[in-house]
C-alpha cells in the first residue's frame, strides 16, 4: 500500500497486532468518524497480518450488502482482501438456508461452530449490529474487530451499542480526506450541528429552503430519482408525503405498490432473512384480495431476492405496525427515508431535509445531522434554513 498512516493510526495499528498476539478478550471495538480512515487501517492490518500467518482466513463483514459492498472495493483497492477471505453481509456469513424439498427457502440456521471455516472476524458498520446478532457472531470463539463510526445515531432498536464507548478511536482527519466537501460537511455537522447554507462544491450544497429556485432544484433530482439516489428525512409524516410526491414524479400512477417501485423493509425476520432497513425493488407482485401482496422483491446488493407476504395496510402511512398477521412482513415505500432507517446505508447522490424533533437534544440532533450527510458518497444536498 502507498498510503502512509499517520501517528494515531499507527498507534491503534500496533494496538490492534498486539491484541491479535495475545487476546486478553475475544473482541475489541474500533470507533472512527468519517475520513479518519478506518478501512485503510483494516487494509494494514489484513497484510501484515498475512504476512505473520499466510493461512489466516479473515471474514469481513457488514450489517447491509451495500455497506459490504463498499467495504469490498476499499479493501481491493488496498490489495488487502486475500483468495480465502470472506466478504459479504453477516447473515450470510454466519447462517445457512434451510430448503424444502423443491429447493425453497423456508427458514435459516446458524452455521456450526465446527464448520465455521475463518480465523478472524472484522465487521465494518458495527454500530448496526443487534444483541443477537452479536452473540451469534461470539459464539464461534474468533477474535472479532468491530469497527463502526461512534459519531453517528444509536441503534433505534433496544439499547445495545458496540459503538457507544469504542475501546480504540480515530478521530483526526485522514489527509487523503482533507480536501473532500463531504467530510468538511460532516465535521460542521458533528462539532456545530449548523450547516451554513453555501454551495461547497458543485455537487454539495446547503440550500435554502424558502427560496423558489430551491423546490425547482429538488423536483429535478426527484425526476432523476434512482437506485444511486437516497431521499432523508426526520419525521415519518414528511416520508410519507416525499414517497407520494416522488412516485407521481416517476410516473406511478396507482397509489399501491407497483412492478419497479422502490421499497424497504420496516421490522426484522430473522427467520426469511429480511432486515429492518434493507431496500429493494418490486420485481412482481400480485393481490388475491387478502390483506397482504405476494411480492418478488430484489434487494440491494443481497444474494436472494426476497419472496413472500407484505402487508397492504403498511403502505403510506407513518407509523409501523404492530400486529399483522402470521407470515406478513412489513413493507413501504423505499424512495423516501428516516435518517434512522438510512443507517449503515450509503448512496452516490443524497438529499438531506432537515427536520429536528422537538425533544432531540443539542447532542442528538449532531449526530442525526451527521448520520444524515455521510449517507453521501459523491452528492450531496441539503435542504434547510
Amino acid at each position: 500500500m502507498n498510503l502512509e498512516l499517520s501517528e494515531k493510526q499507527t498507534d491503534i495499528l500496533n494496538t490492534l497486532l498486539e491484541w491479535k498476539k495475545e487476546p486478553n478478550t475475544q473482541y475489541i471495538t474500533l470507533g472512527g468518524y468519517a475520513g479518519t480512515g478506518k478501512t485503510t487501517l483494516m487494509g494494514y492490518l489484513s497484510n501484515i497480518l498475512r504476512k505473520k500467518e499466510k493461512k489466516l482466513k479473515i471474514a469481513f463483514c457488514s450489517y447491509t450488502g451495500k455497506a459490504a459492498r463498499v467495504l469490498q472495493r476499499k479493501l481491493k483497492d488496498t490489495k488487502s482482501l486475500y483468495t480465502n477471505d470472506y466478504i459479504g453481509t453477516i447473515h450470510r456469513l454466519i447462517y445457512r438456508p434451510i430448503l424444502d424439498d423443491d429447493g425453497e427457502i423456508v427458514g435459516w440456521e446458524r452455521l456450526s461452530s465446527e464448520d465455521f471455516p475463518y480465523d478472524m472476524i472484522i465487521v465494518d458498520e458495527a454500530s448496526m449490529i443487534t444483541q443477537r446478532i452479536w452473540d451469534d457472531l461470539l459464539s464461534f470463539g474468533k477474535p472479532i474487530l468491530a469497527v463502526g463510526d461512534h459519531g453517528q445515531l444509536p441503534p433505534i432498536e433496544g439499547r445495545f451499542n458496540l459503538m457507544e464507548q469504542p475501546q480504540l478511536r480515530l478521530e483526526e482527519i485522514y489527509r487523503q480526506e482533507a480536501n473532500n466537501p463531504i467530510i468538511i460537511v460532516s465535521q460542521i455537522a458533528r462539532k456545530y450541528g449548523v450547516i451554513p447554507i453555501q454551495e461547497f462544491s458543485s455537487s454539495v450544497k446547503k440550500l435554502d429552503k424558502r427560496e423558489i429556485d430551491t423546490g425547482e432544484f429538488v423536483q429535478d433530482l426527484f425526476e432523476r430519482y434512482d437506485s444511486d439516489s437516497m431521499v432523508l428525512v426526520g419525521y415519518n409524516n414528511s416520508r410519507v408525503k416525499l414517497n407520494k410526491g416522488i412516485r407521481q414524479l416517476l410516473g406511478f400512477e396507482s397509489p399501491e405498490p407497483s412492478l419497479g417501485d422502490r421499497v424497504i423493509c420496516l421490522k426484522n425476520n430473522h427467520q426469511e432473512e429480511i432486515f429492518n432497513g434493507m431496500t429493494g425493488t418490486l420485481l412482481d407482485i400480485s393481490d388475491d384480495g387478502k390483506q397482504y401482496y405476494d411480492v418478488e422483491i430484489d434487494l440491494d446488493e443481497e444474494k436472494y431476492s426476497f419472496l413472500g407476504k407484505i402487508s397492504k395496510k403498511q403502505f403510506n402511512i407513518d407509523k409501523t405496525l404492530f400486529e399483522v398477521p402470521e407470515g406478513v412482513n412489513l413493507f413501504d415505500f423505499g424512495y423516501a427515508l428516516t435518517v434512522h432507517k438510512a443507517q449503515g446505508s450509503q448512496a452516490k447522490r443524497v438529499v438531506v431535509f432537515e427536520e429536528r424533533f422537538r425533544h432531540m437534544d443539542d447532542d442528538m440532533w449532531r449526530r442525526w445531522l451527521y448520520t444524515a450527510v455521510t449517507r453521501a458518497s459523491e452528492e450531496l444536498y441539503i435542504v434547510g434554513d
